[in-house]
């Protein structure tokens, strides 16, 4: 078991590796990370995108004013209450006009999130829309990383429609690496694991991804002993905080893969008194059904914090369902997410799609929770990110786009002012998307999509 102490500005970190294993360090002042650059002294921003469709119910996501957004929270915000104070939210941000595109409400919803753009009509049949906001800021960040960008989602990126005869592609991705390329986006947490703590060659790149066992953790995560030994007591606490954390995420992936284990077993007709250790079963990992969605999506979100945590990356994407929307058993019944945000004035409808909207939000909840709780230098993790929940329609009953419902969370390296809620902001997708670029510090020769302006209420 050892460490390994790159040199370069990708791989100015510390890896504990072994077994074919190598895990990414965090921050930690005992290792000296980064000790000859002036710039390792301050903590780089990571910016993460998580998506939920078809918008929200207003009166329960909005705050009535500043007073009530910090003491008196909206029940679909309700989950965000002990860190409301870290996070930001603005009323008035507009999307993107979809005309002439108007038939097209869900493939665009997502497709313009982090383009703030509409695809070439004359070219609808194909992709042909913008580089995204997250992969702008990959192209700047991503050589200083080993994973340039993570994109993670929920459900198969597959969804075959053709709304107003565009190319379904629309309808499955919020990230473009090129305005022709999307970027497709990893479903099963054991291949994130994977990419995150694979076998590296000597400059620190994932030359192979080793199926990551737990015996193979225990193993690794046990030769932490001596490297233990040279850290401070506020590192070793740091260390002992982040190696459980690893070996939580694990175990709970492998209980999401036993339980889909279990469904094939019984699905090809293997009841539980006919299984021996020899039965197998193809394992597709996507959405557990039943009580565990959540548990699914926590996984990605710790998976999300265990790269940030050892700035494995600096820019990641989420998206929580597909426009089509999902099913919610977990919250107690079973209709899809899109057929009930056509809700009128039915009460029951407007119910579910507000447990829906609260759900959601909960899972960012956890995330954002779990960042402050993480000491970077002289805050926290949190601190030096931005991490922007949202949607691609203000609501899905009519389709609107006026008023997009979005929540900031963390300072981005002192470049936010959070604990703040703006009413009346003036300003659109592409305004809100070029602010939260340049407060990372990527510079930005033209504006993203139908930006005109940079939102300056929003800085510190």
């Amino acid at each position: 078991m050892k460490t390994m102490h790159q040199n370069s500005p990708v791989d100015r970190r510390t890896f504990l590796k072994g077994a074919g294993v190598s895990l990414a360090l965090p921050f930690m002042d005992s290792l000296g990370w980064a000790a000859n650059t002036k710039a390792a002294a301050k903590a780089p921003v990571r910016l993460a995108f998580m998506y939920m469709p078809h918008g929200v119910i207003m009166d329960q996501f909005w705050p009535k004013d500043q007073e009530a957004f910090l003491n008196a929270a909206p029940p679909i915000l309700k989950s965000m209450k002990p860190v409301m104070n870290q996070c930001l939210m603005m009323k008035g941000i507009s999307g993107v006009p979809i005309a002439p595109f108007n038939g097209a409400p869900h493939a665009l919803e997502l497709s313009t999130w982090l383009t703030g753009r509409l695809p070439d009509p004359d070219t609808r049949g194909r992709v042909n829309i913008s580089i995204s906001a997250d992969q702008i800021m990959a192209n700047y960040v991503g050589a200083h990383t080993l994973l340039p960008s993570l994109e993670l989602a929920t459900m198969p990126q597959t969804w075959k429609e053709n709304q107003e005869g565009l190319h379904e592609g629309y309808y499955n991705h919020c990230s473009y690496r090129s305005p022709t390329q999307p970027v497709p986006a990893e479903t099963d947490p054991r291949n994130v694991l994977n990419r995150l703590f694979g076998k590296r060659g000597q400059e620190g790149k994932v030359t192979h991804a080793n199926p990551l066992d737990r015996q193979m953790l225990d193993r690794v995560l046990g030769g932490a002993r001596e490297l233990r030994r040279t850290l401070s007591k506020f590192d070793q606490q740091k260390l002992d905080e982040y190696l459980d954390s690893v070996r939580a995420v694990e175990r709970r992936i492998a209980a999401i893969e036993t339980r889909q284990q279990e469904a094939a077993l019984e699905k090809n007709g293997v009841g539980p008194s006919k299984r021996h250790a020899t039965d197998s079963a193809p394992i597709e990992v996507k959405i557990p059904e039943g009580d565990k969605r959540s548990e699914y999506m926590q996984v990605m979100c710790d998976l999300t914090v265990l790269a940030f945590q050892t700035d494995t990356t600096r820019v990641s994407t989420y998206v929580g369902s597909r426009p089509n929307g999902a099913s919610y058993p977990e919250l107690g019944f079973s209709n899809q997410h899109h057929s009930q945000t056509h809700y009128g004035s039915d009460q029951e409808k407007i119910g579910k799609v507000a447990a829906i909207n609260e759900f959601n939000v909960a899972q960012f909840a956890y995330m954002v929770k779990k960042m402050h709780a993480l000491k970077e230098g002289d805050g926290t993790l949190l601190d030096n990110c931005i991490m922007m929940w949202g949607s691609g329609l203000e609501d899905g009953n009519k389709h609107r786009r006026d008023n997009l419902p979005f929540i900031i969370a963390g300072k981005g390296g002192g470049s936010l002012k959070s604990g703040r809620f703006l009413s009346g902001i003036k300003g659109n997708q592409g305004d809100l998307l070029t602010t939260l670029l340049a407060c990372t510090g990527v510079p930005l020769d033209r504006p993203i999509g139908i930006a005109t302006q940079q939102i300056h209420q929003m800085k510190a």
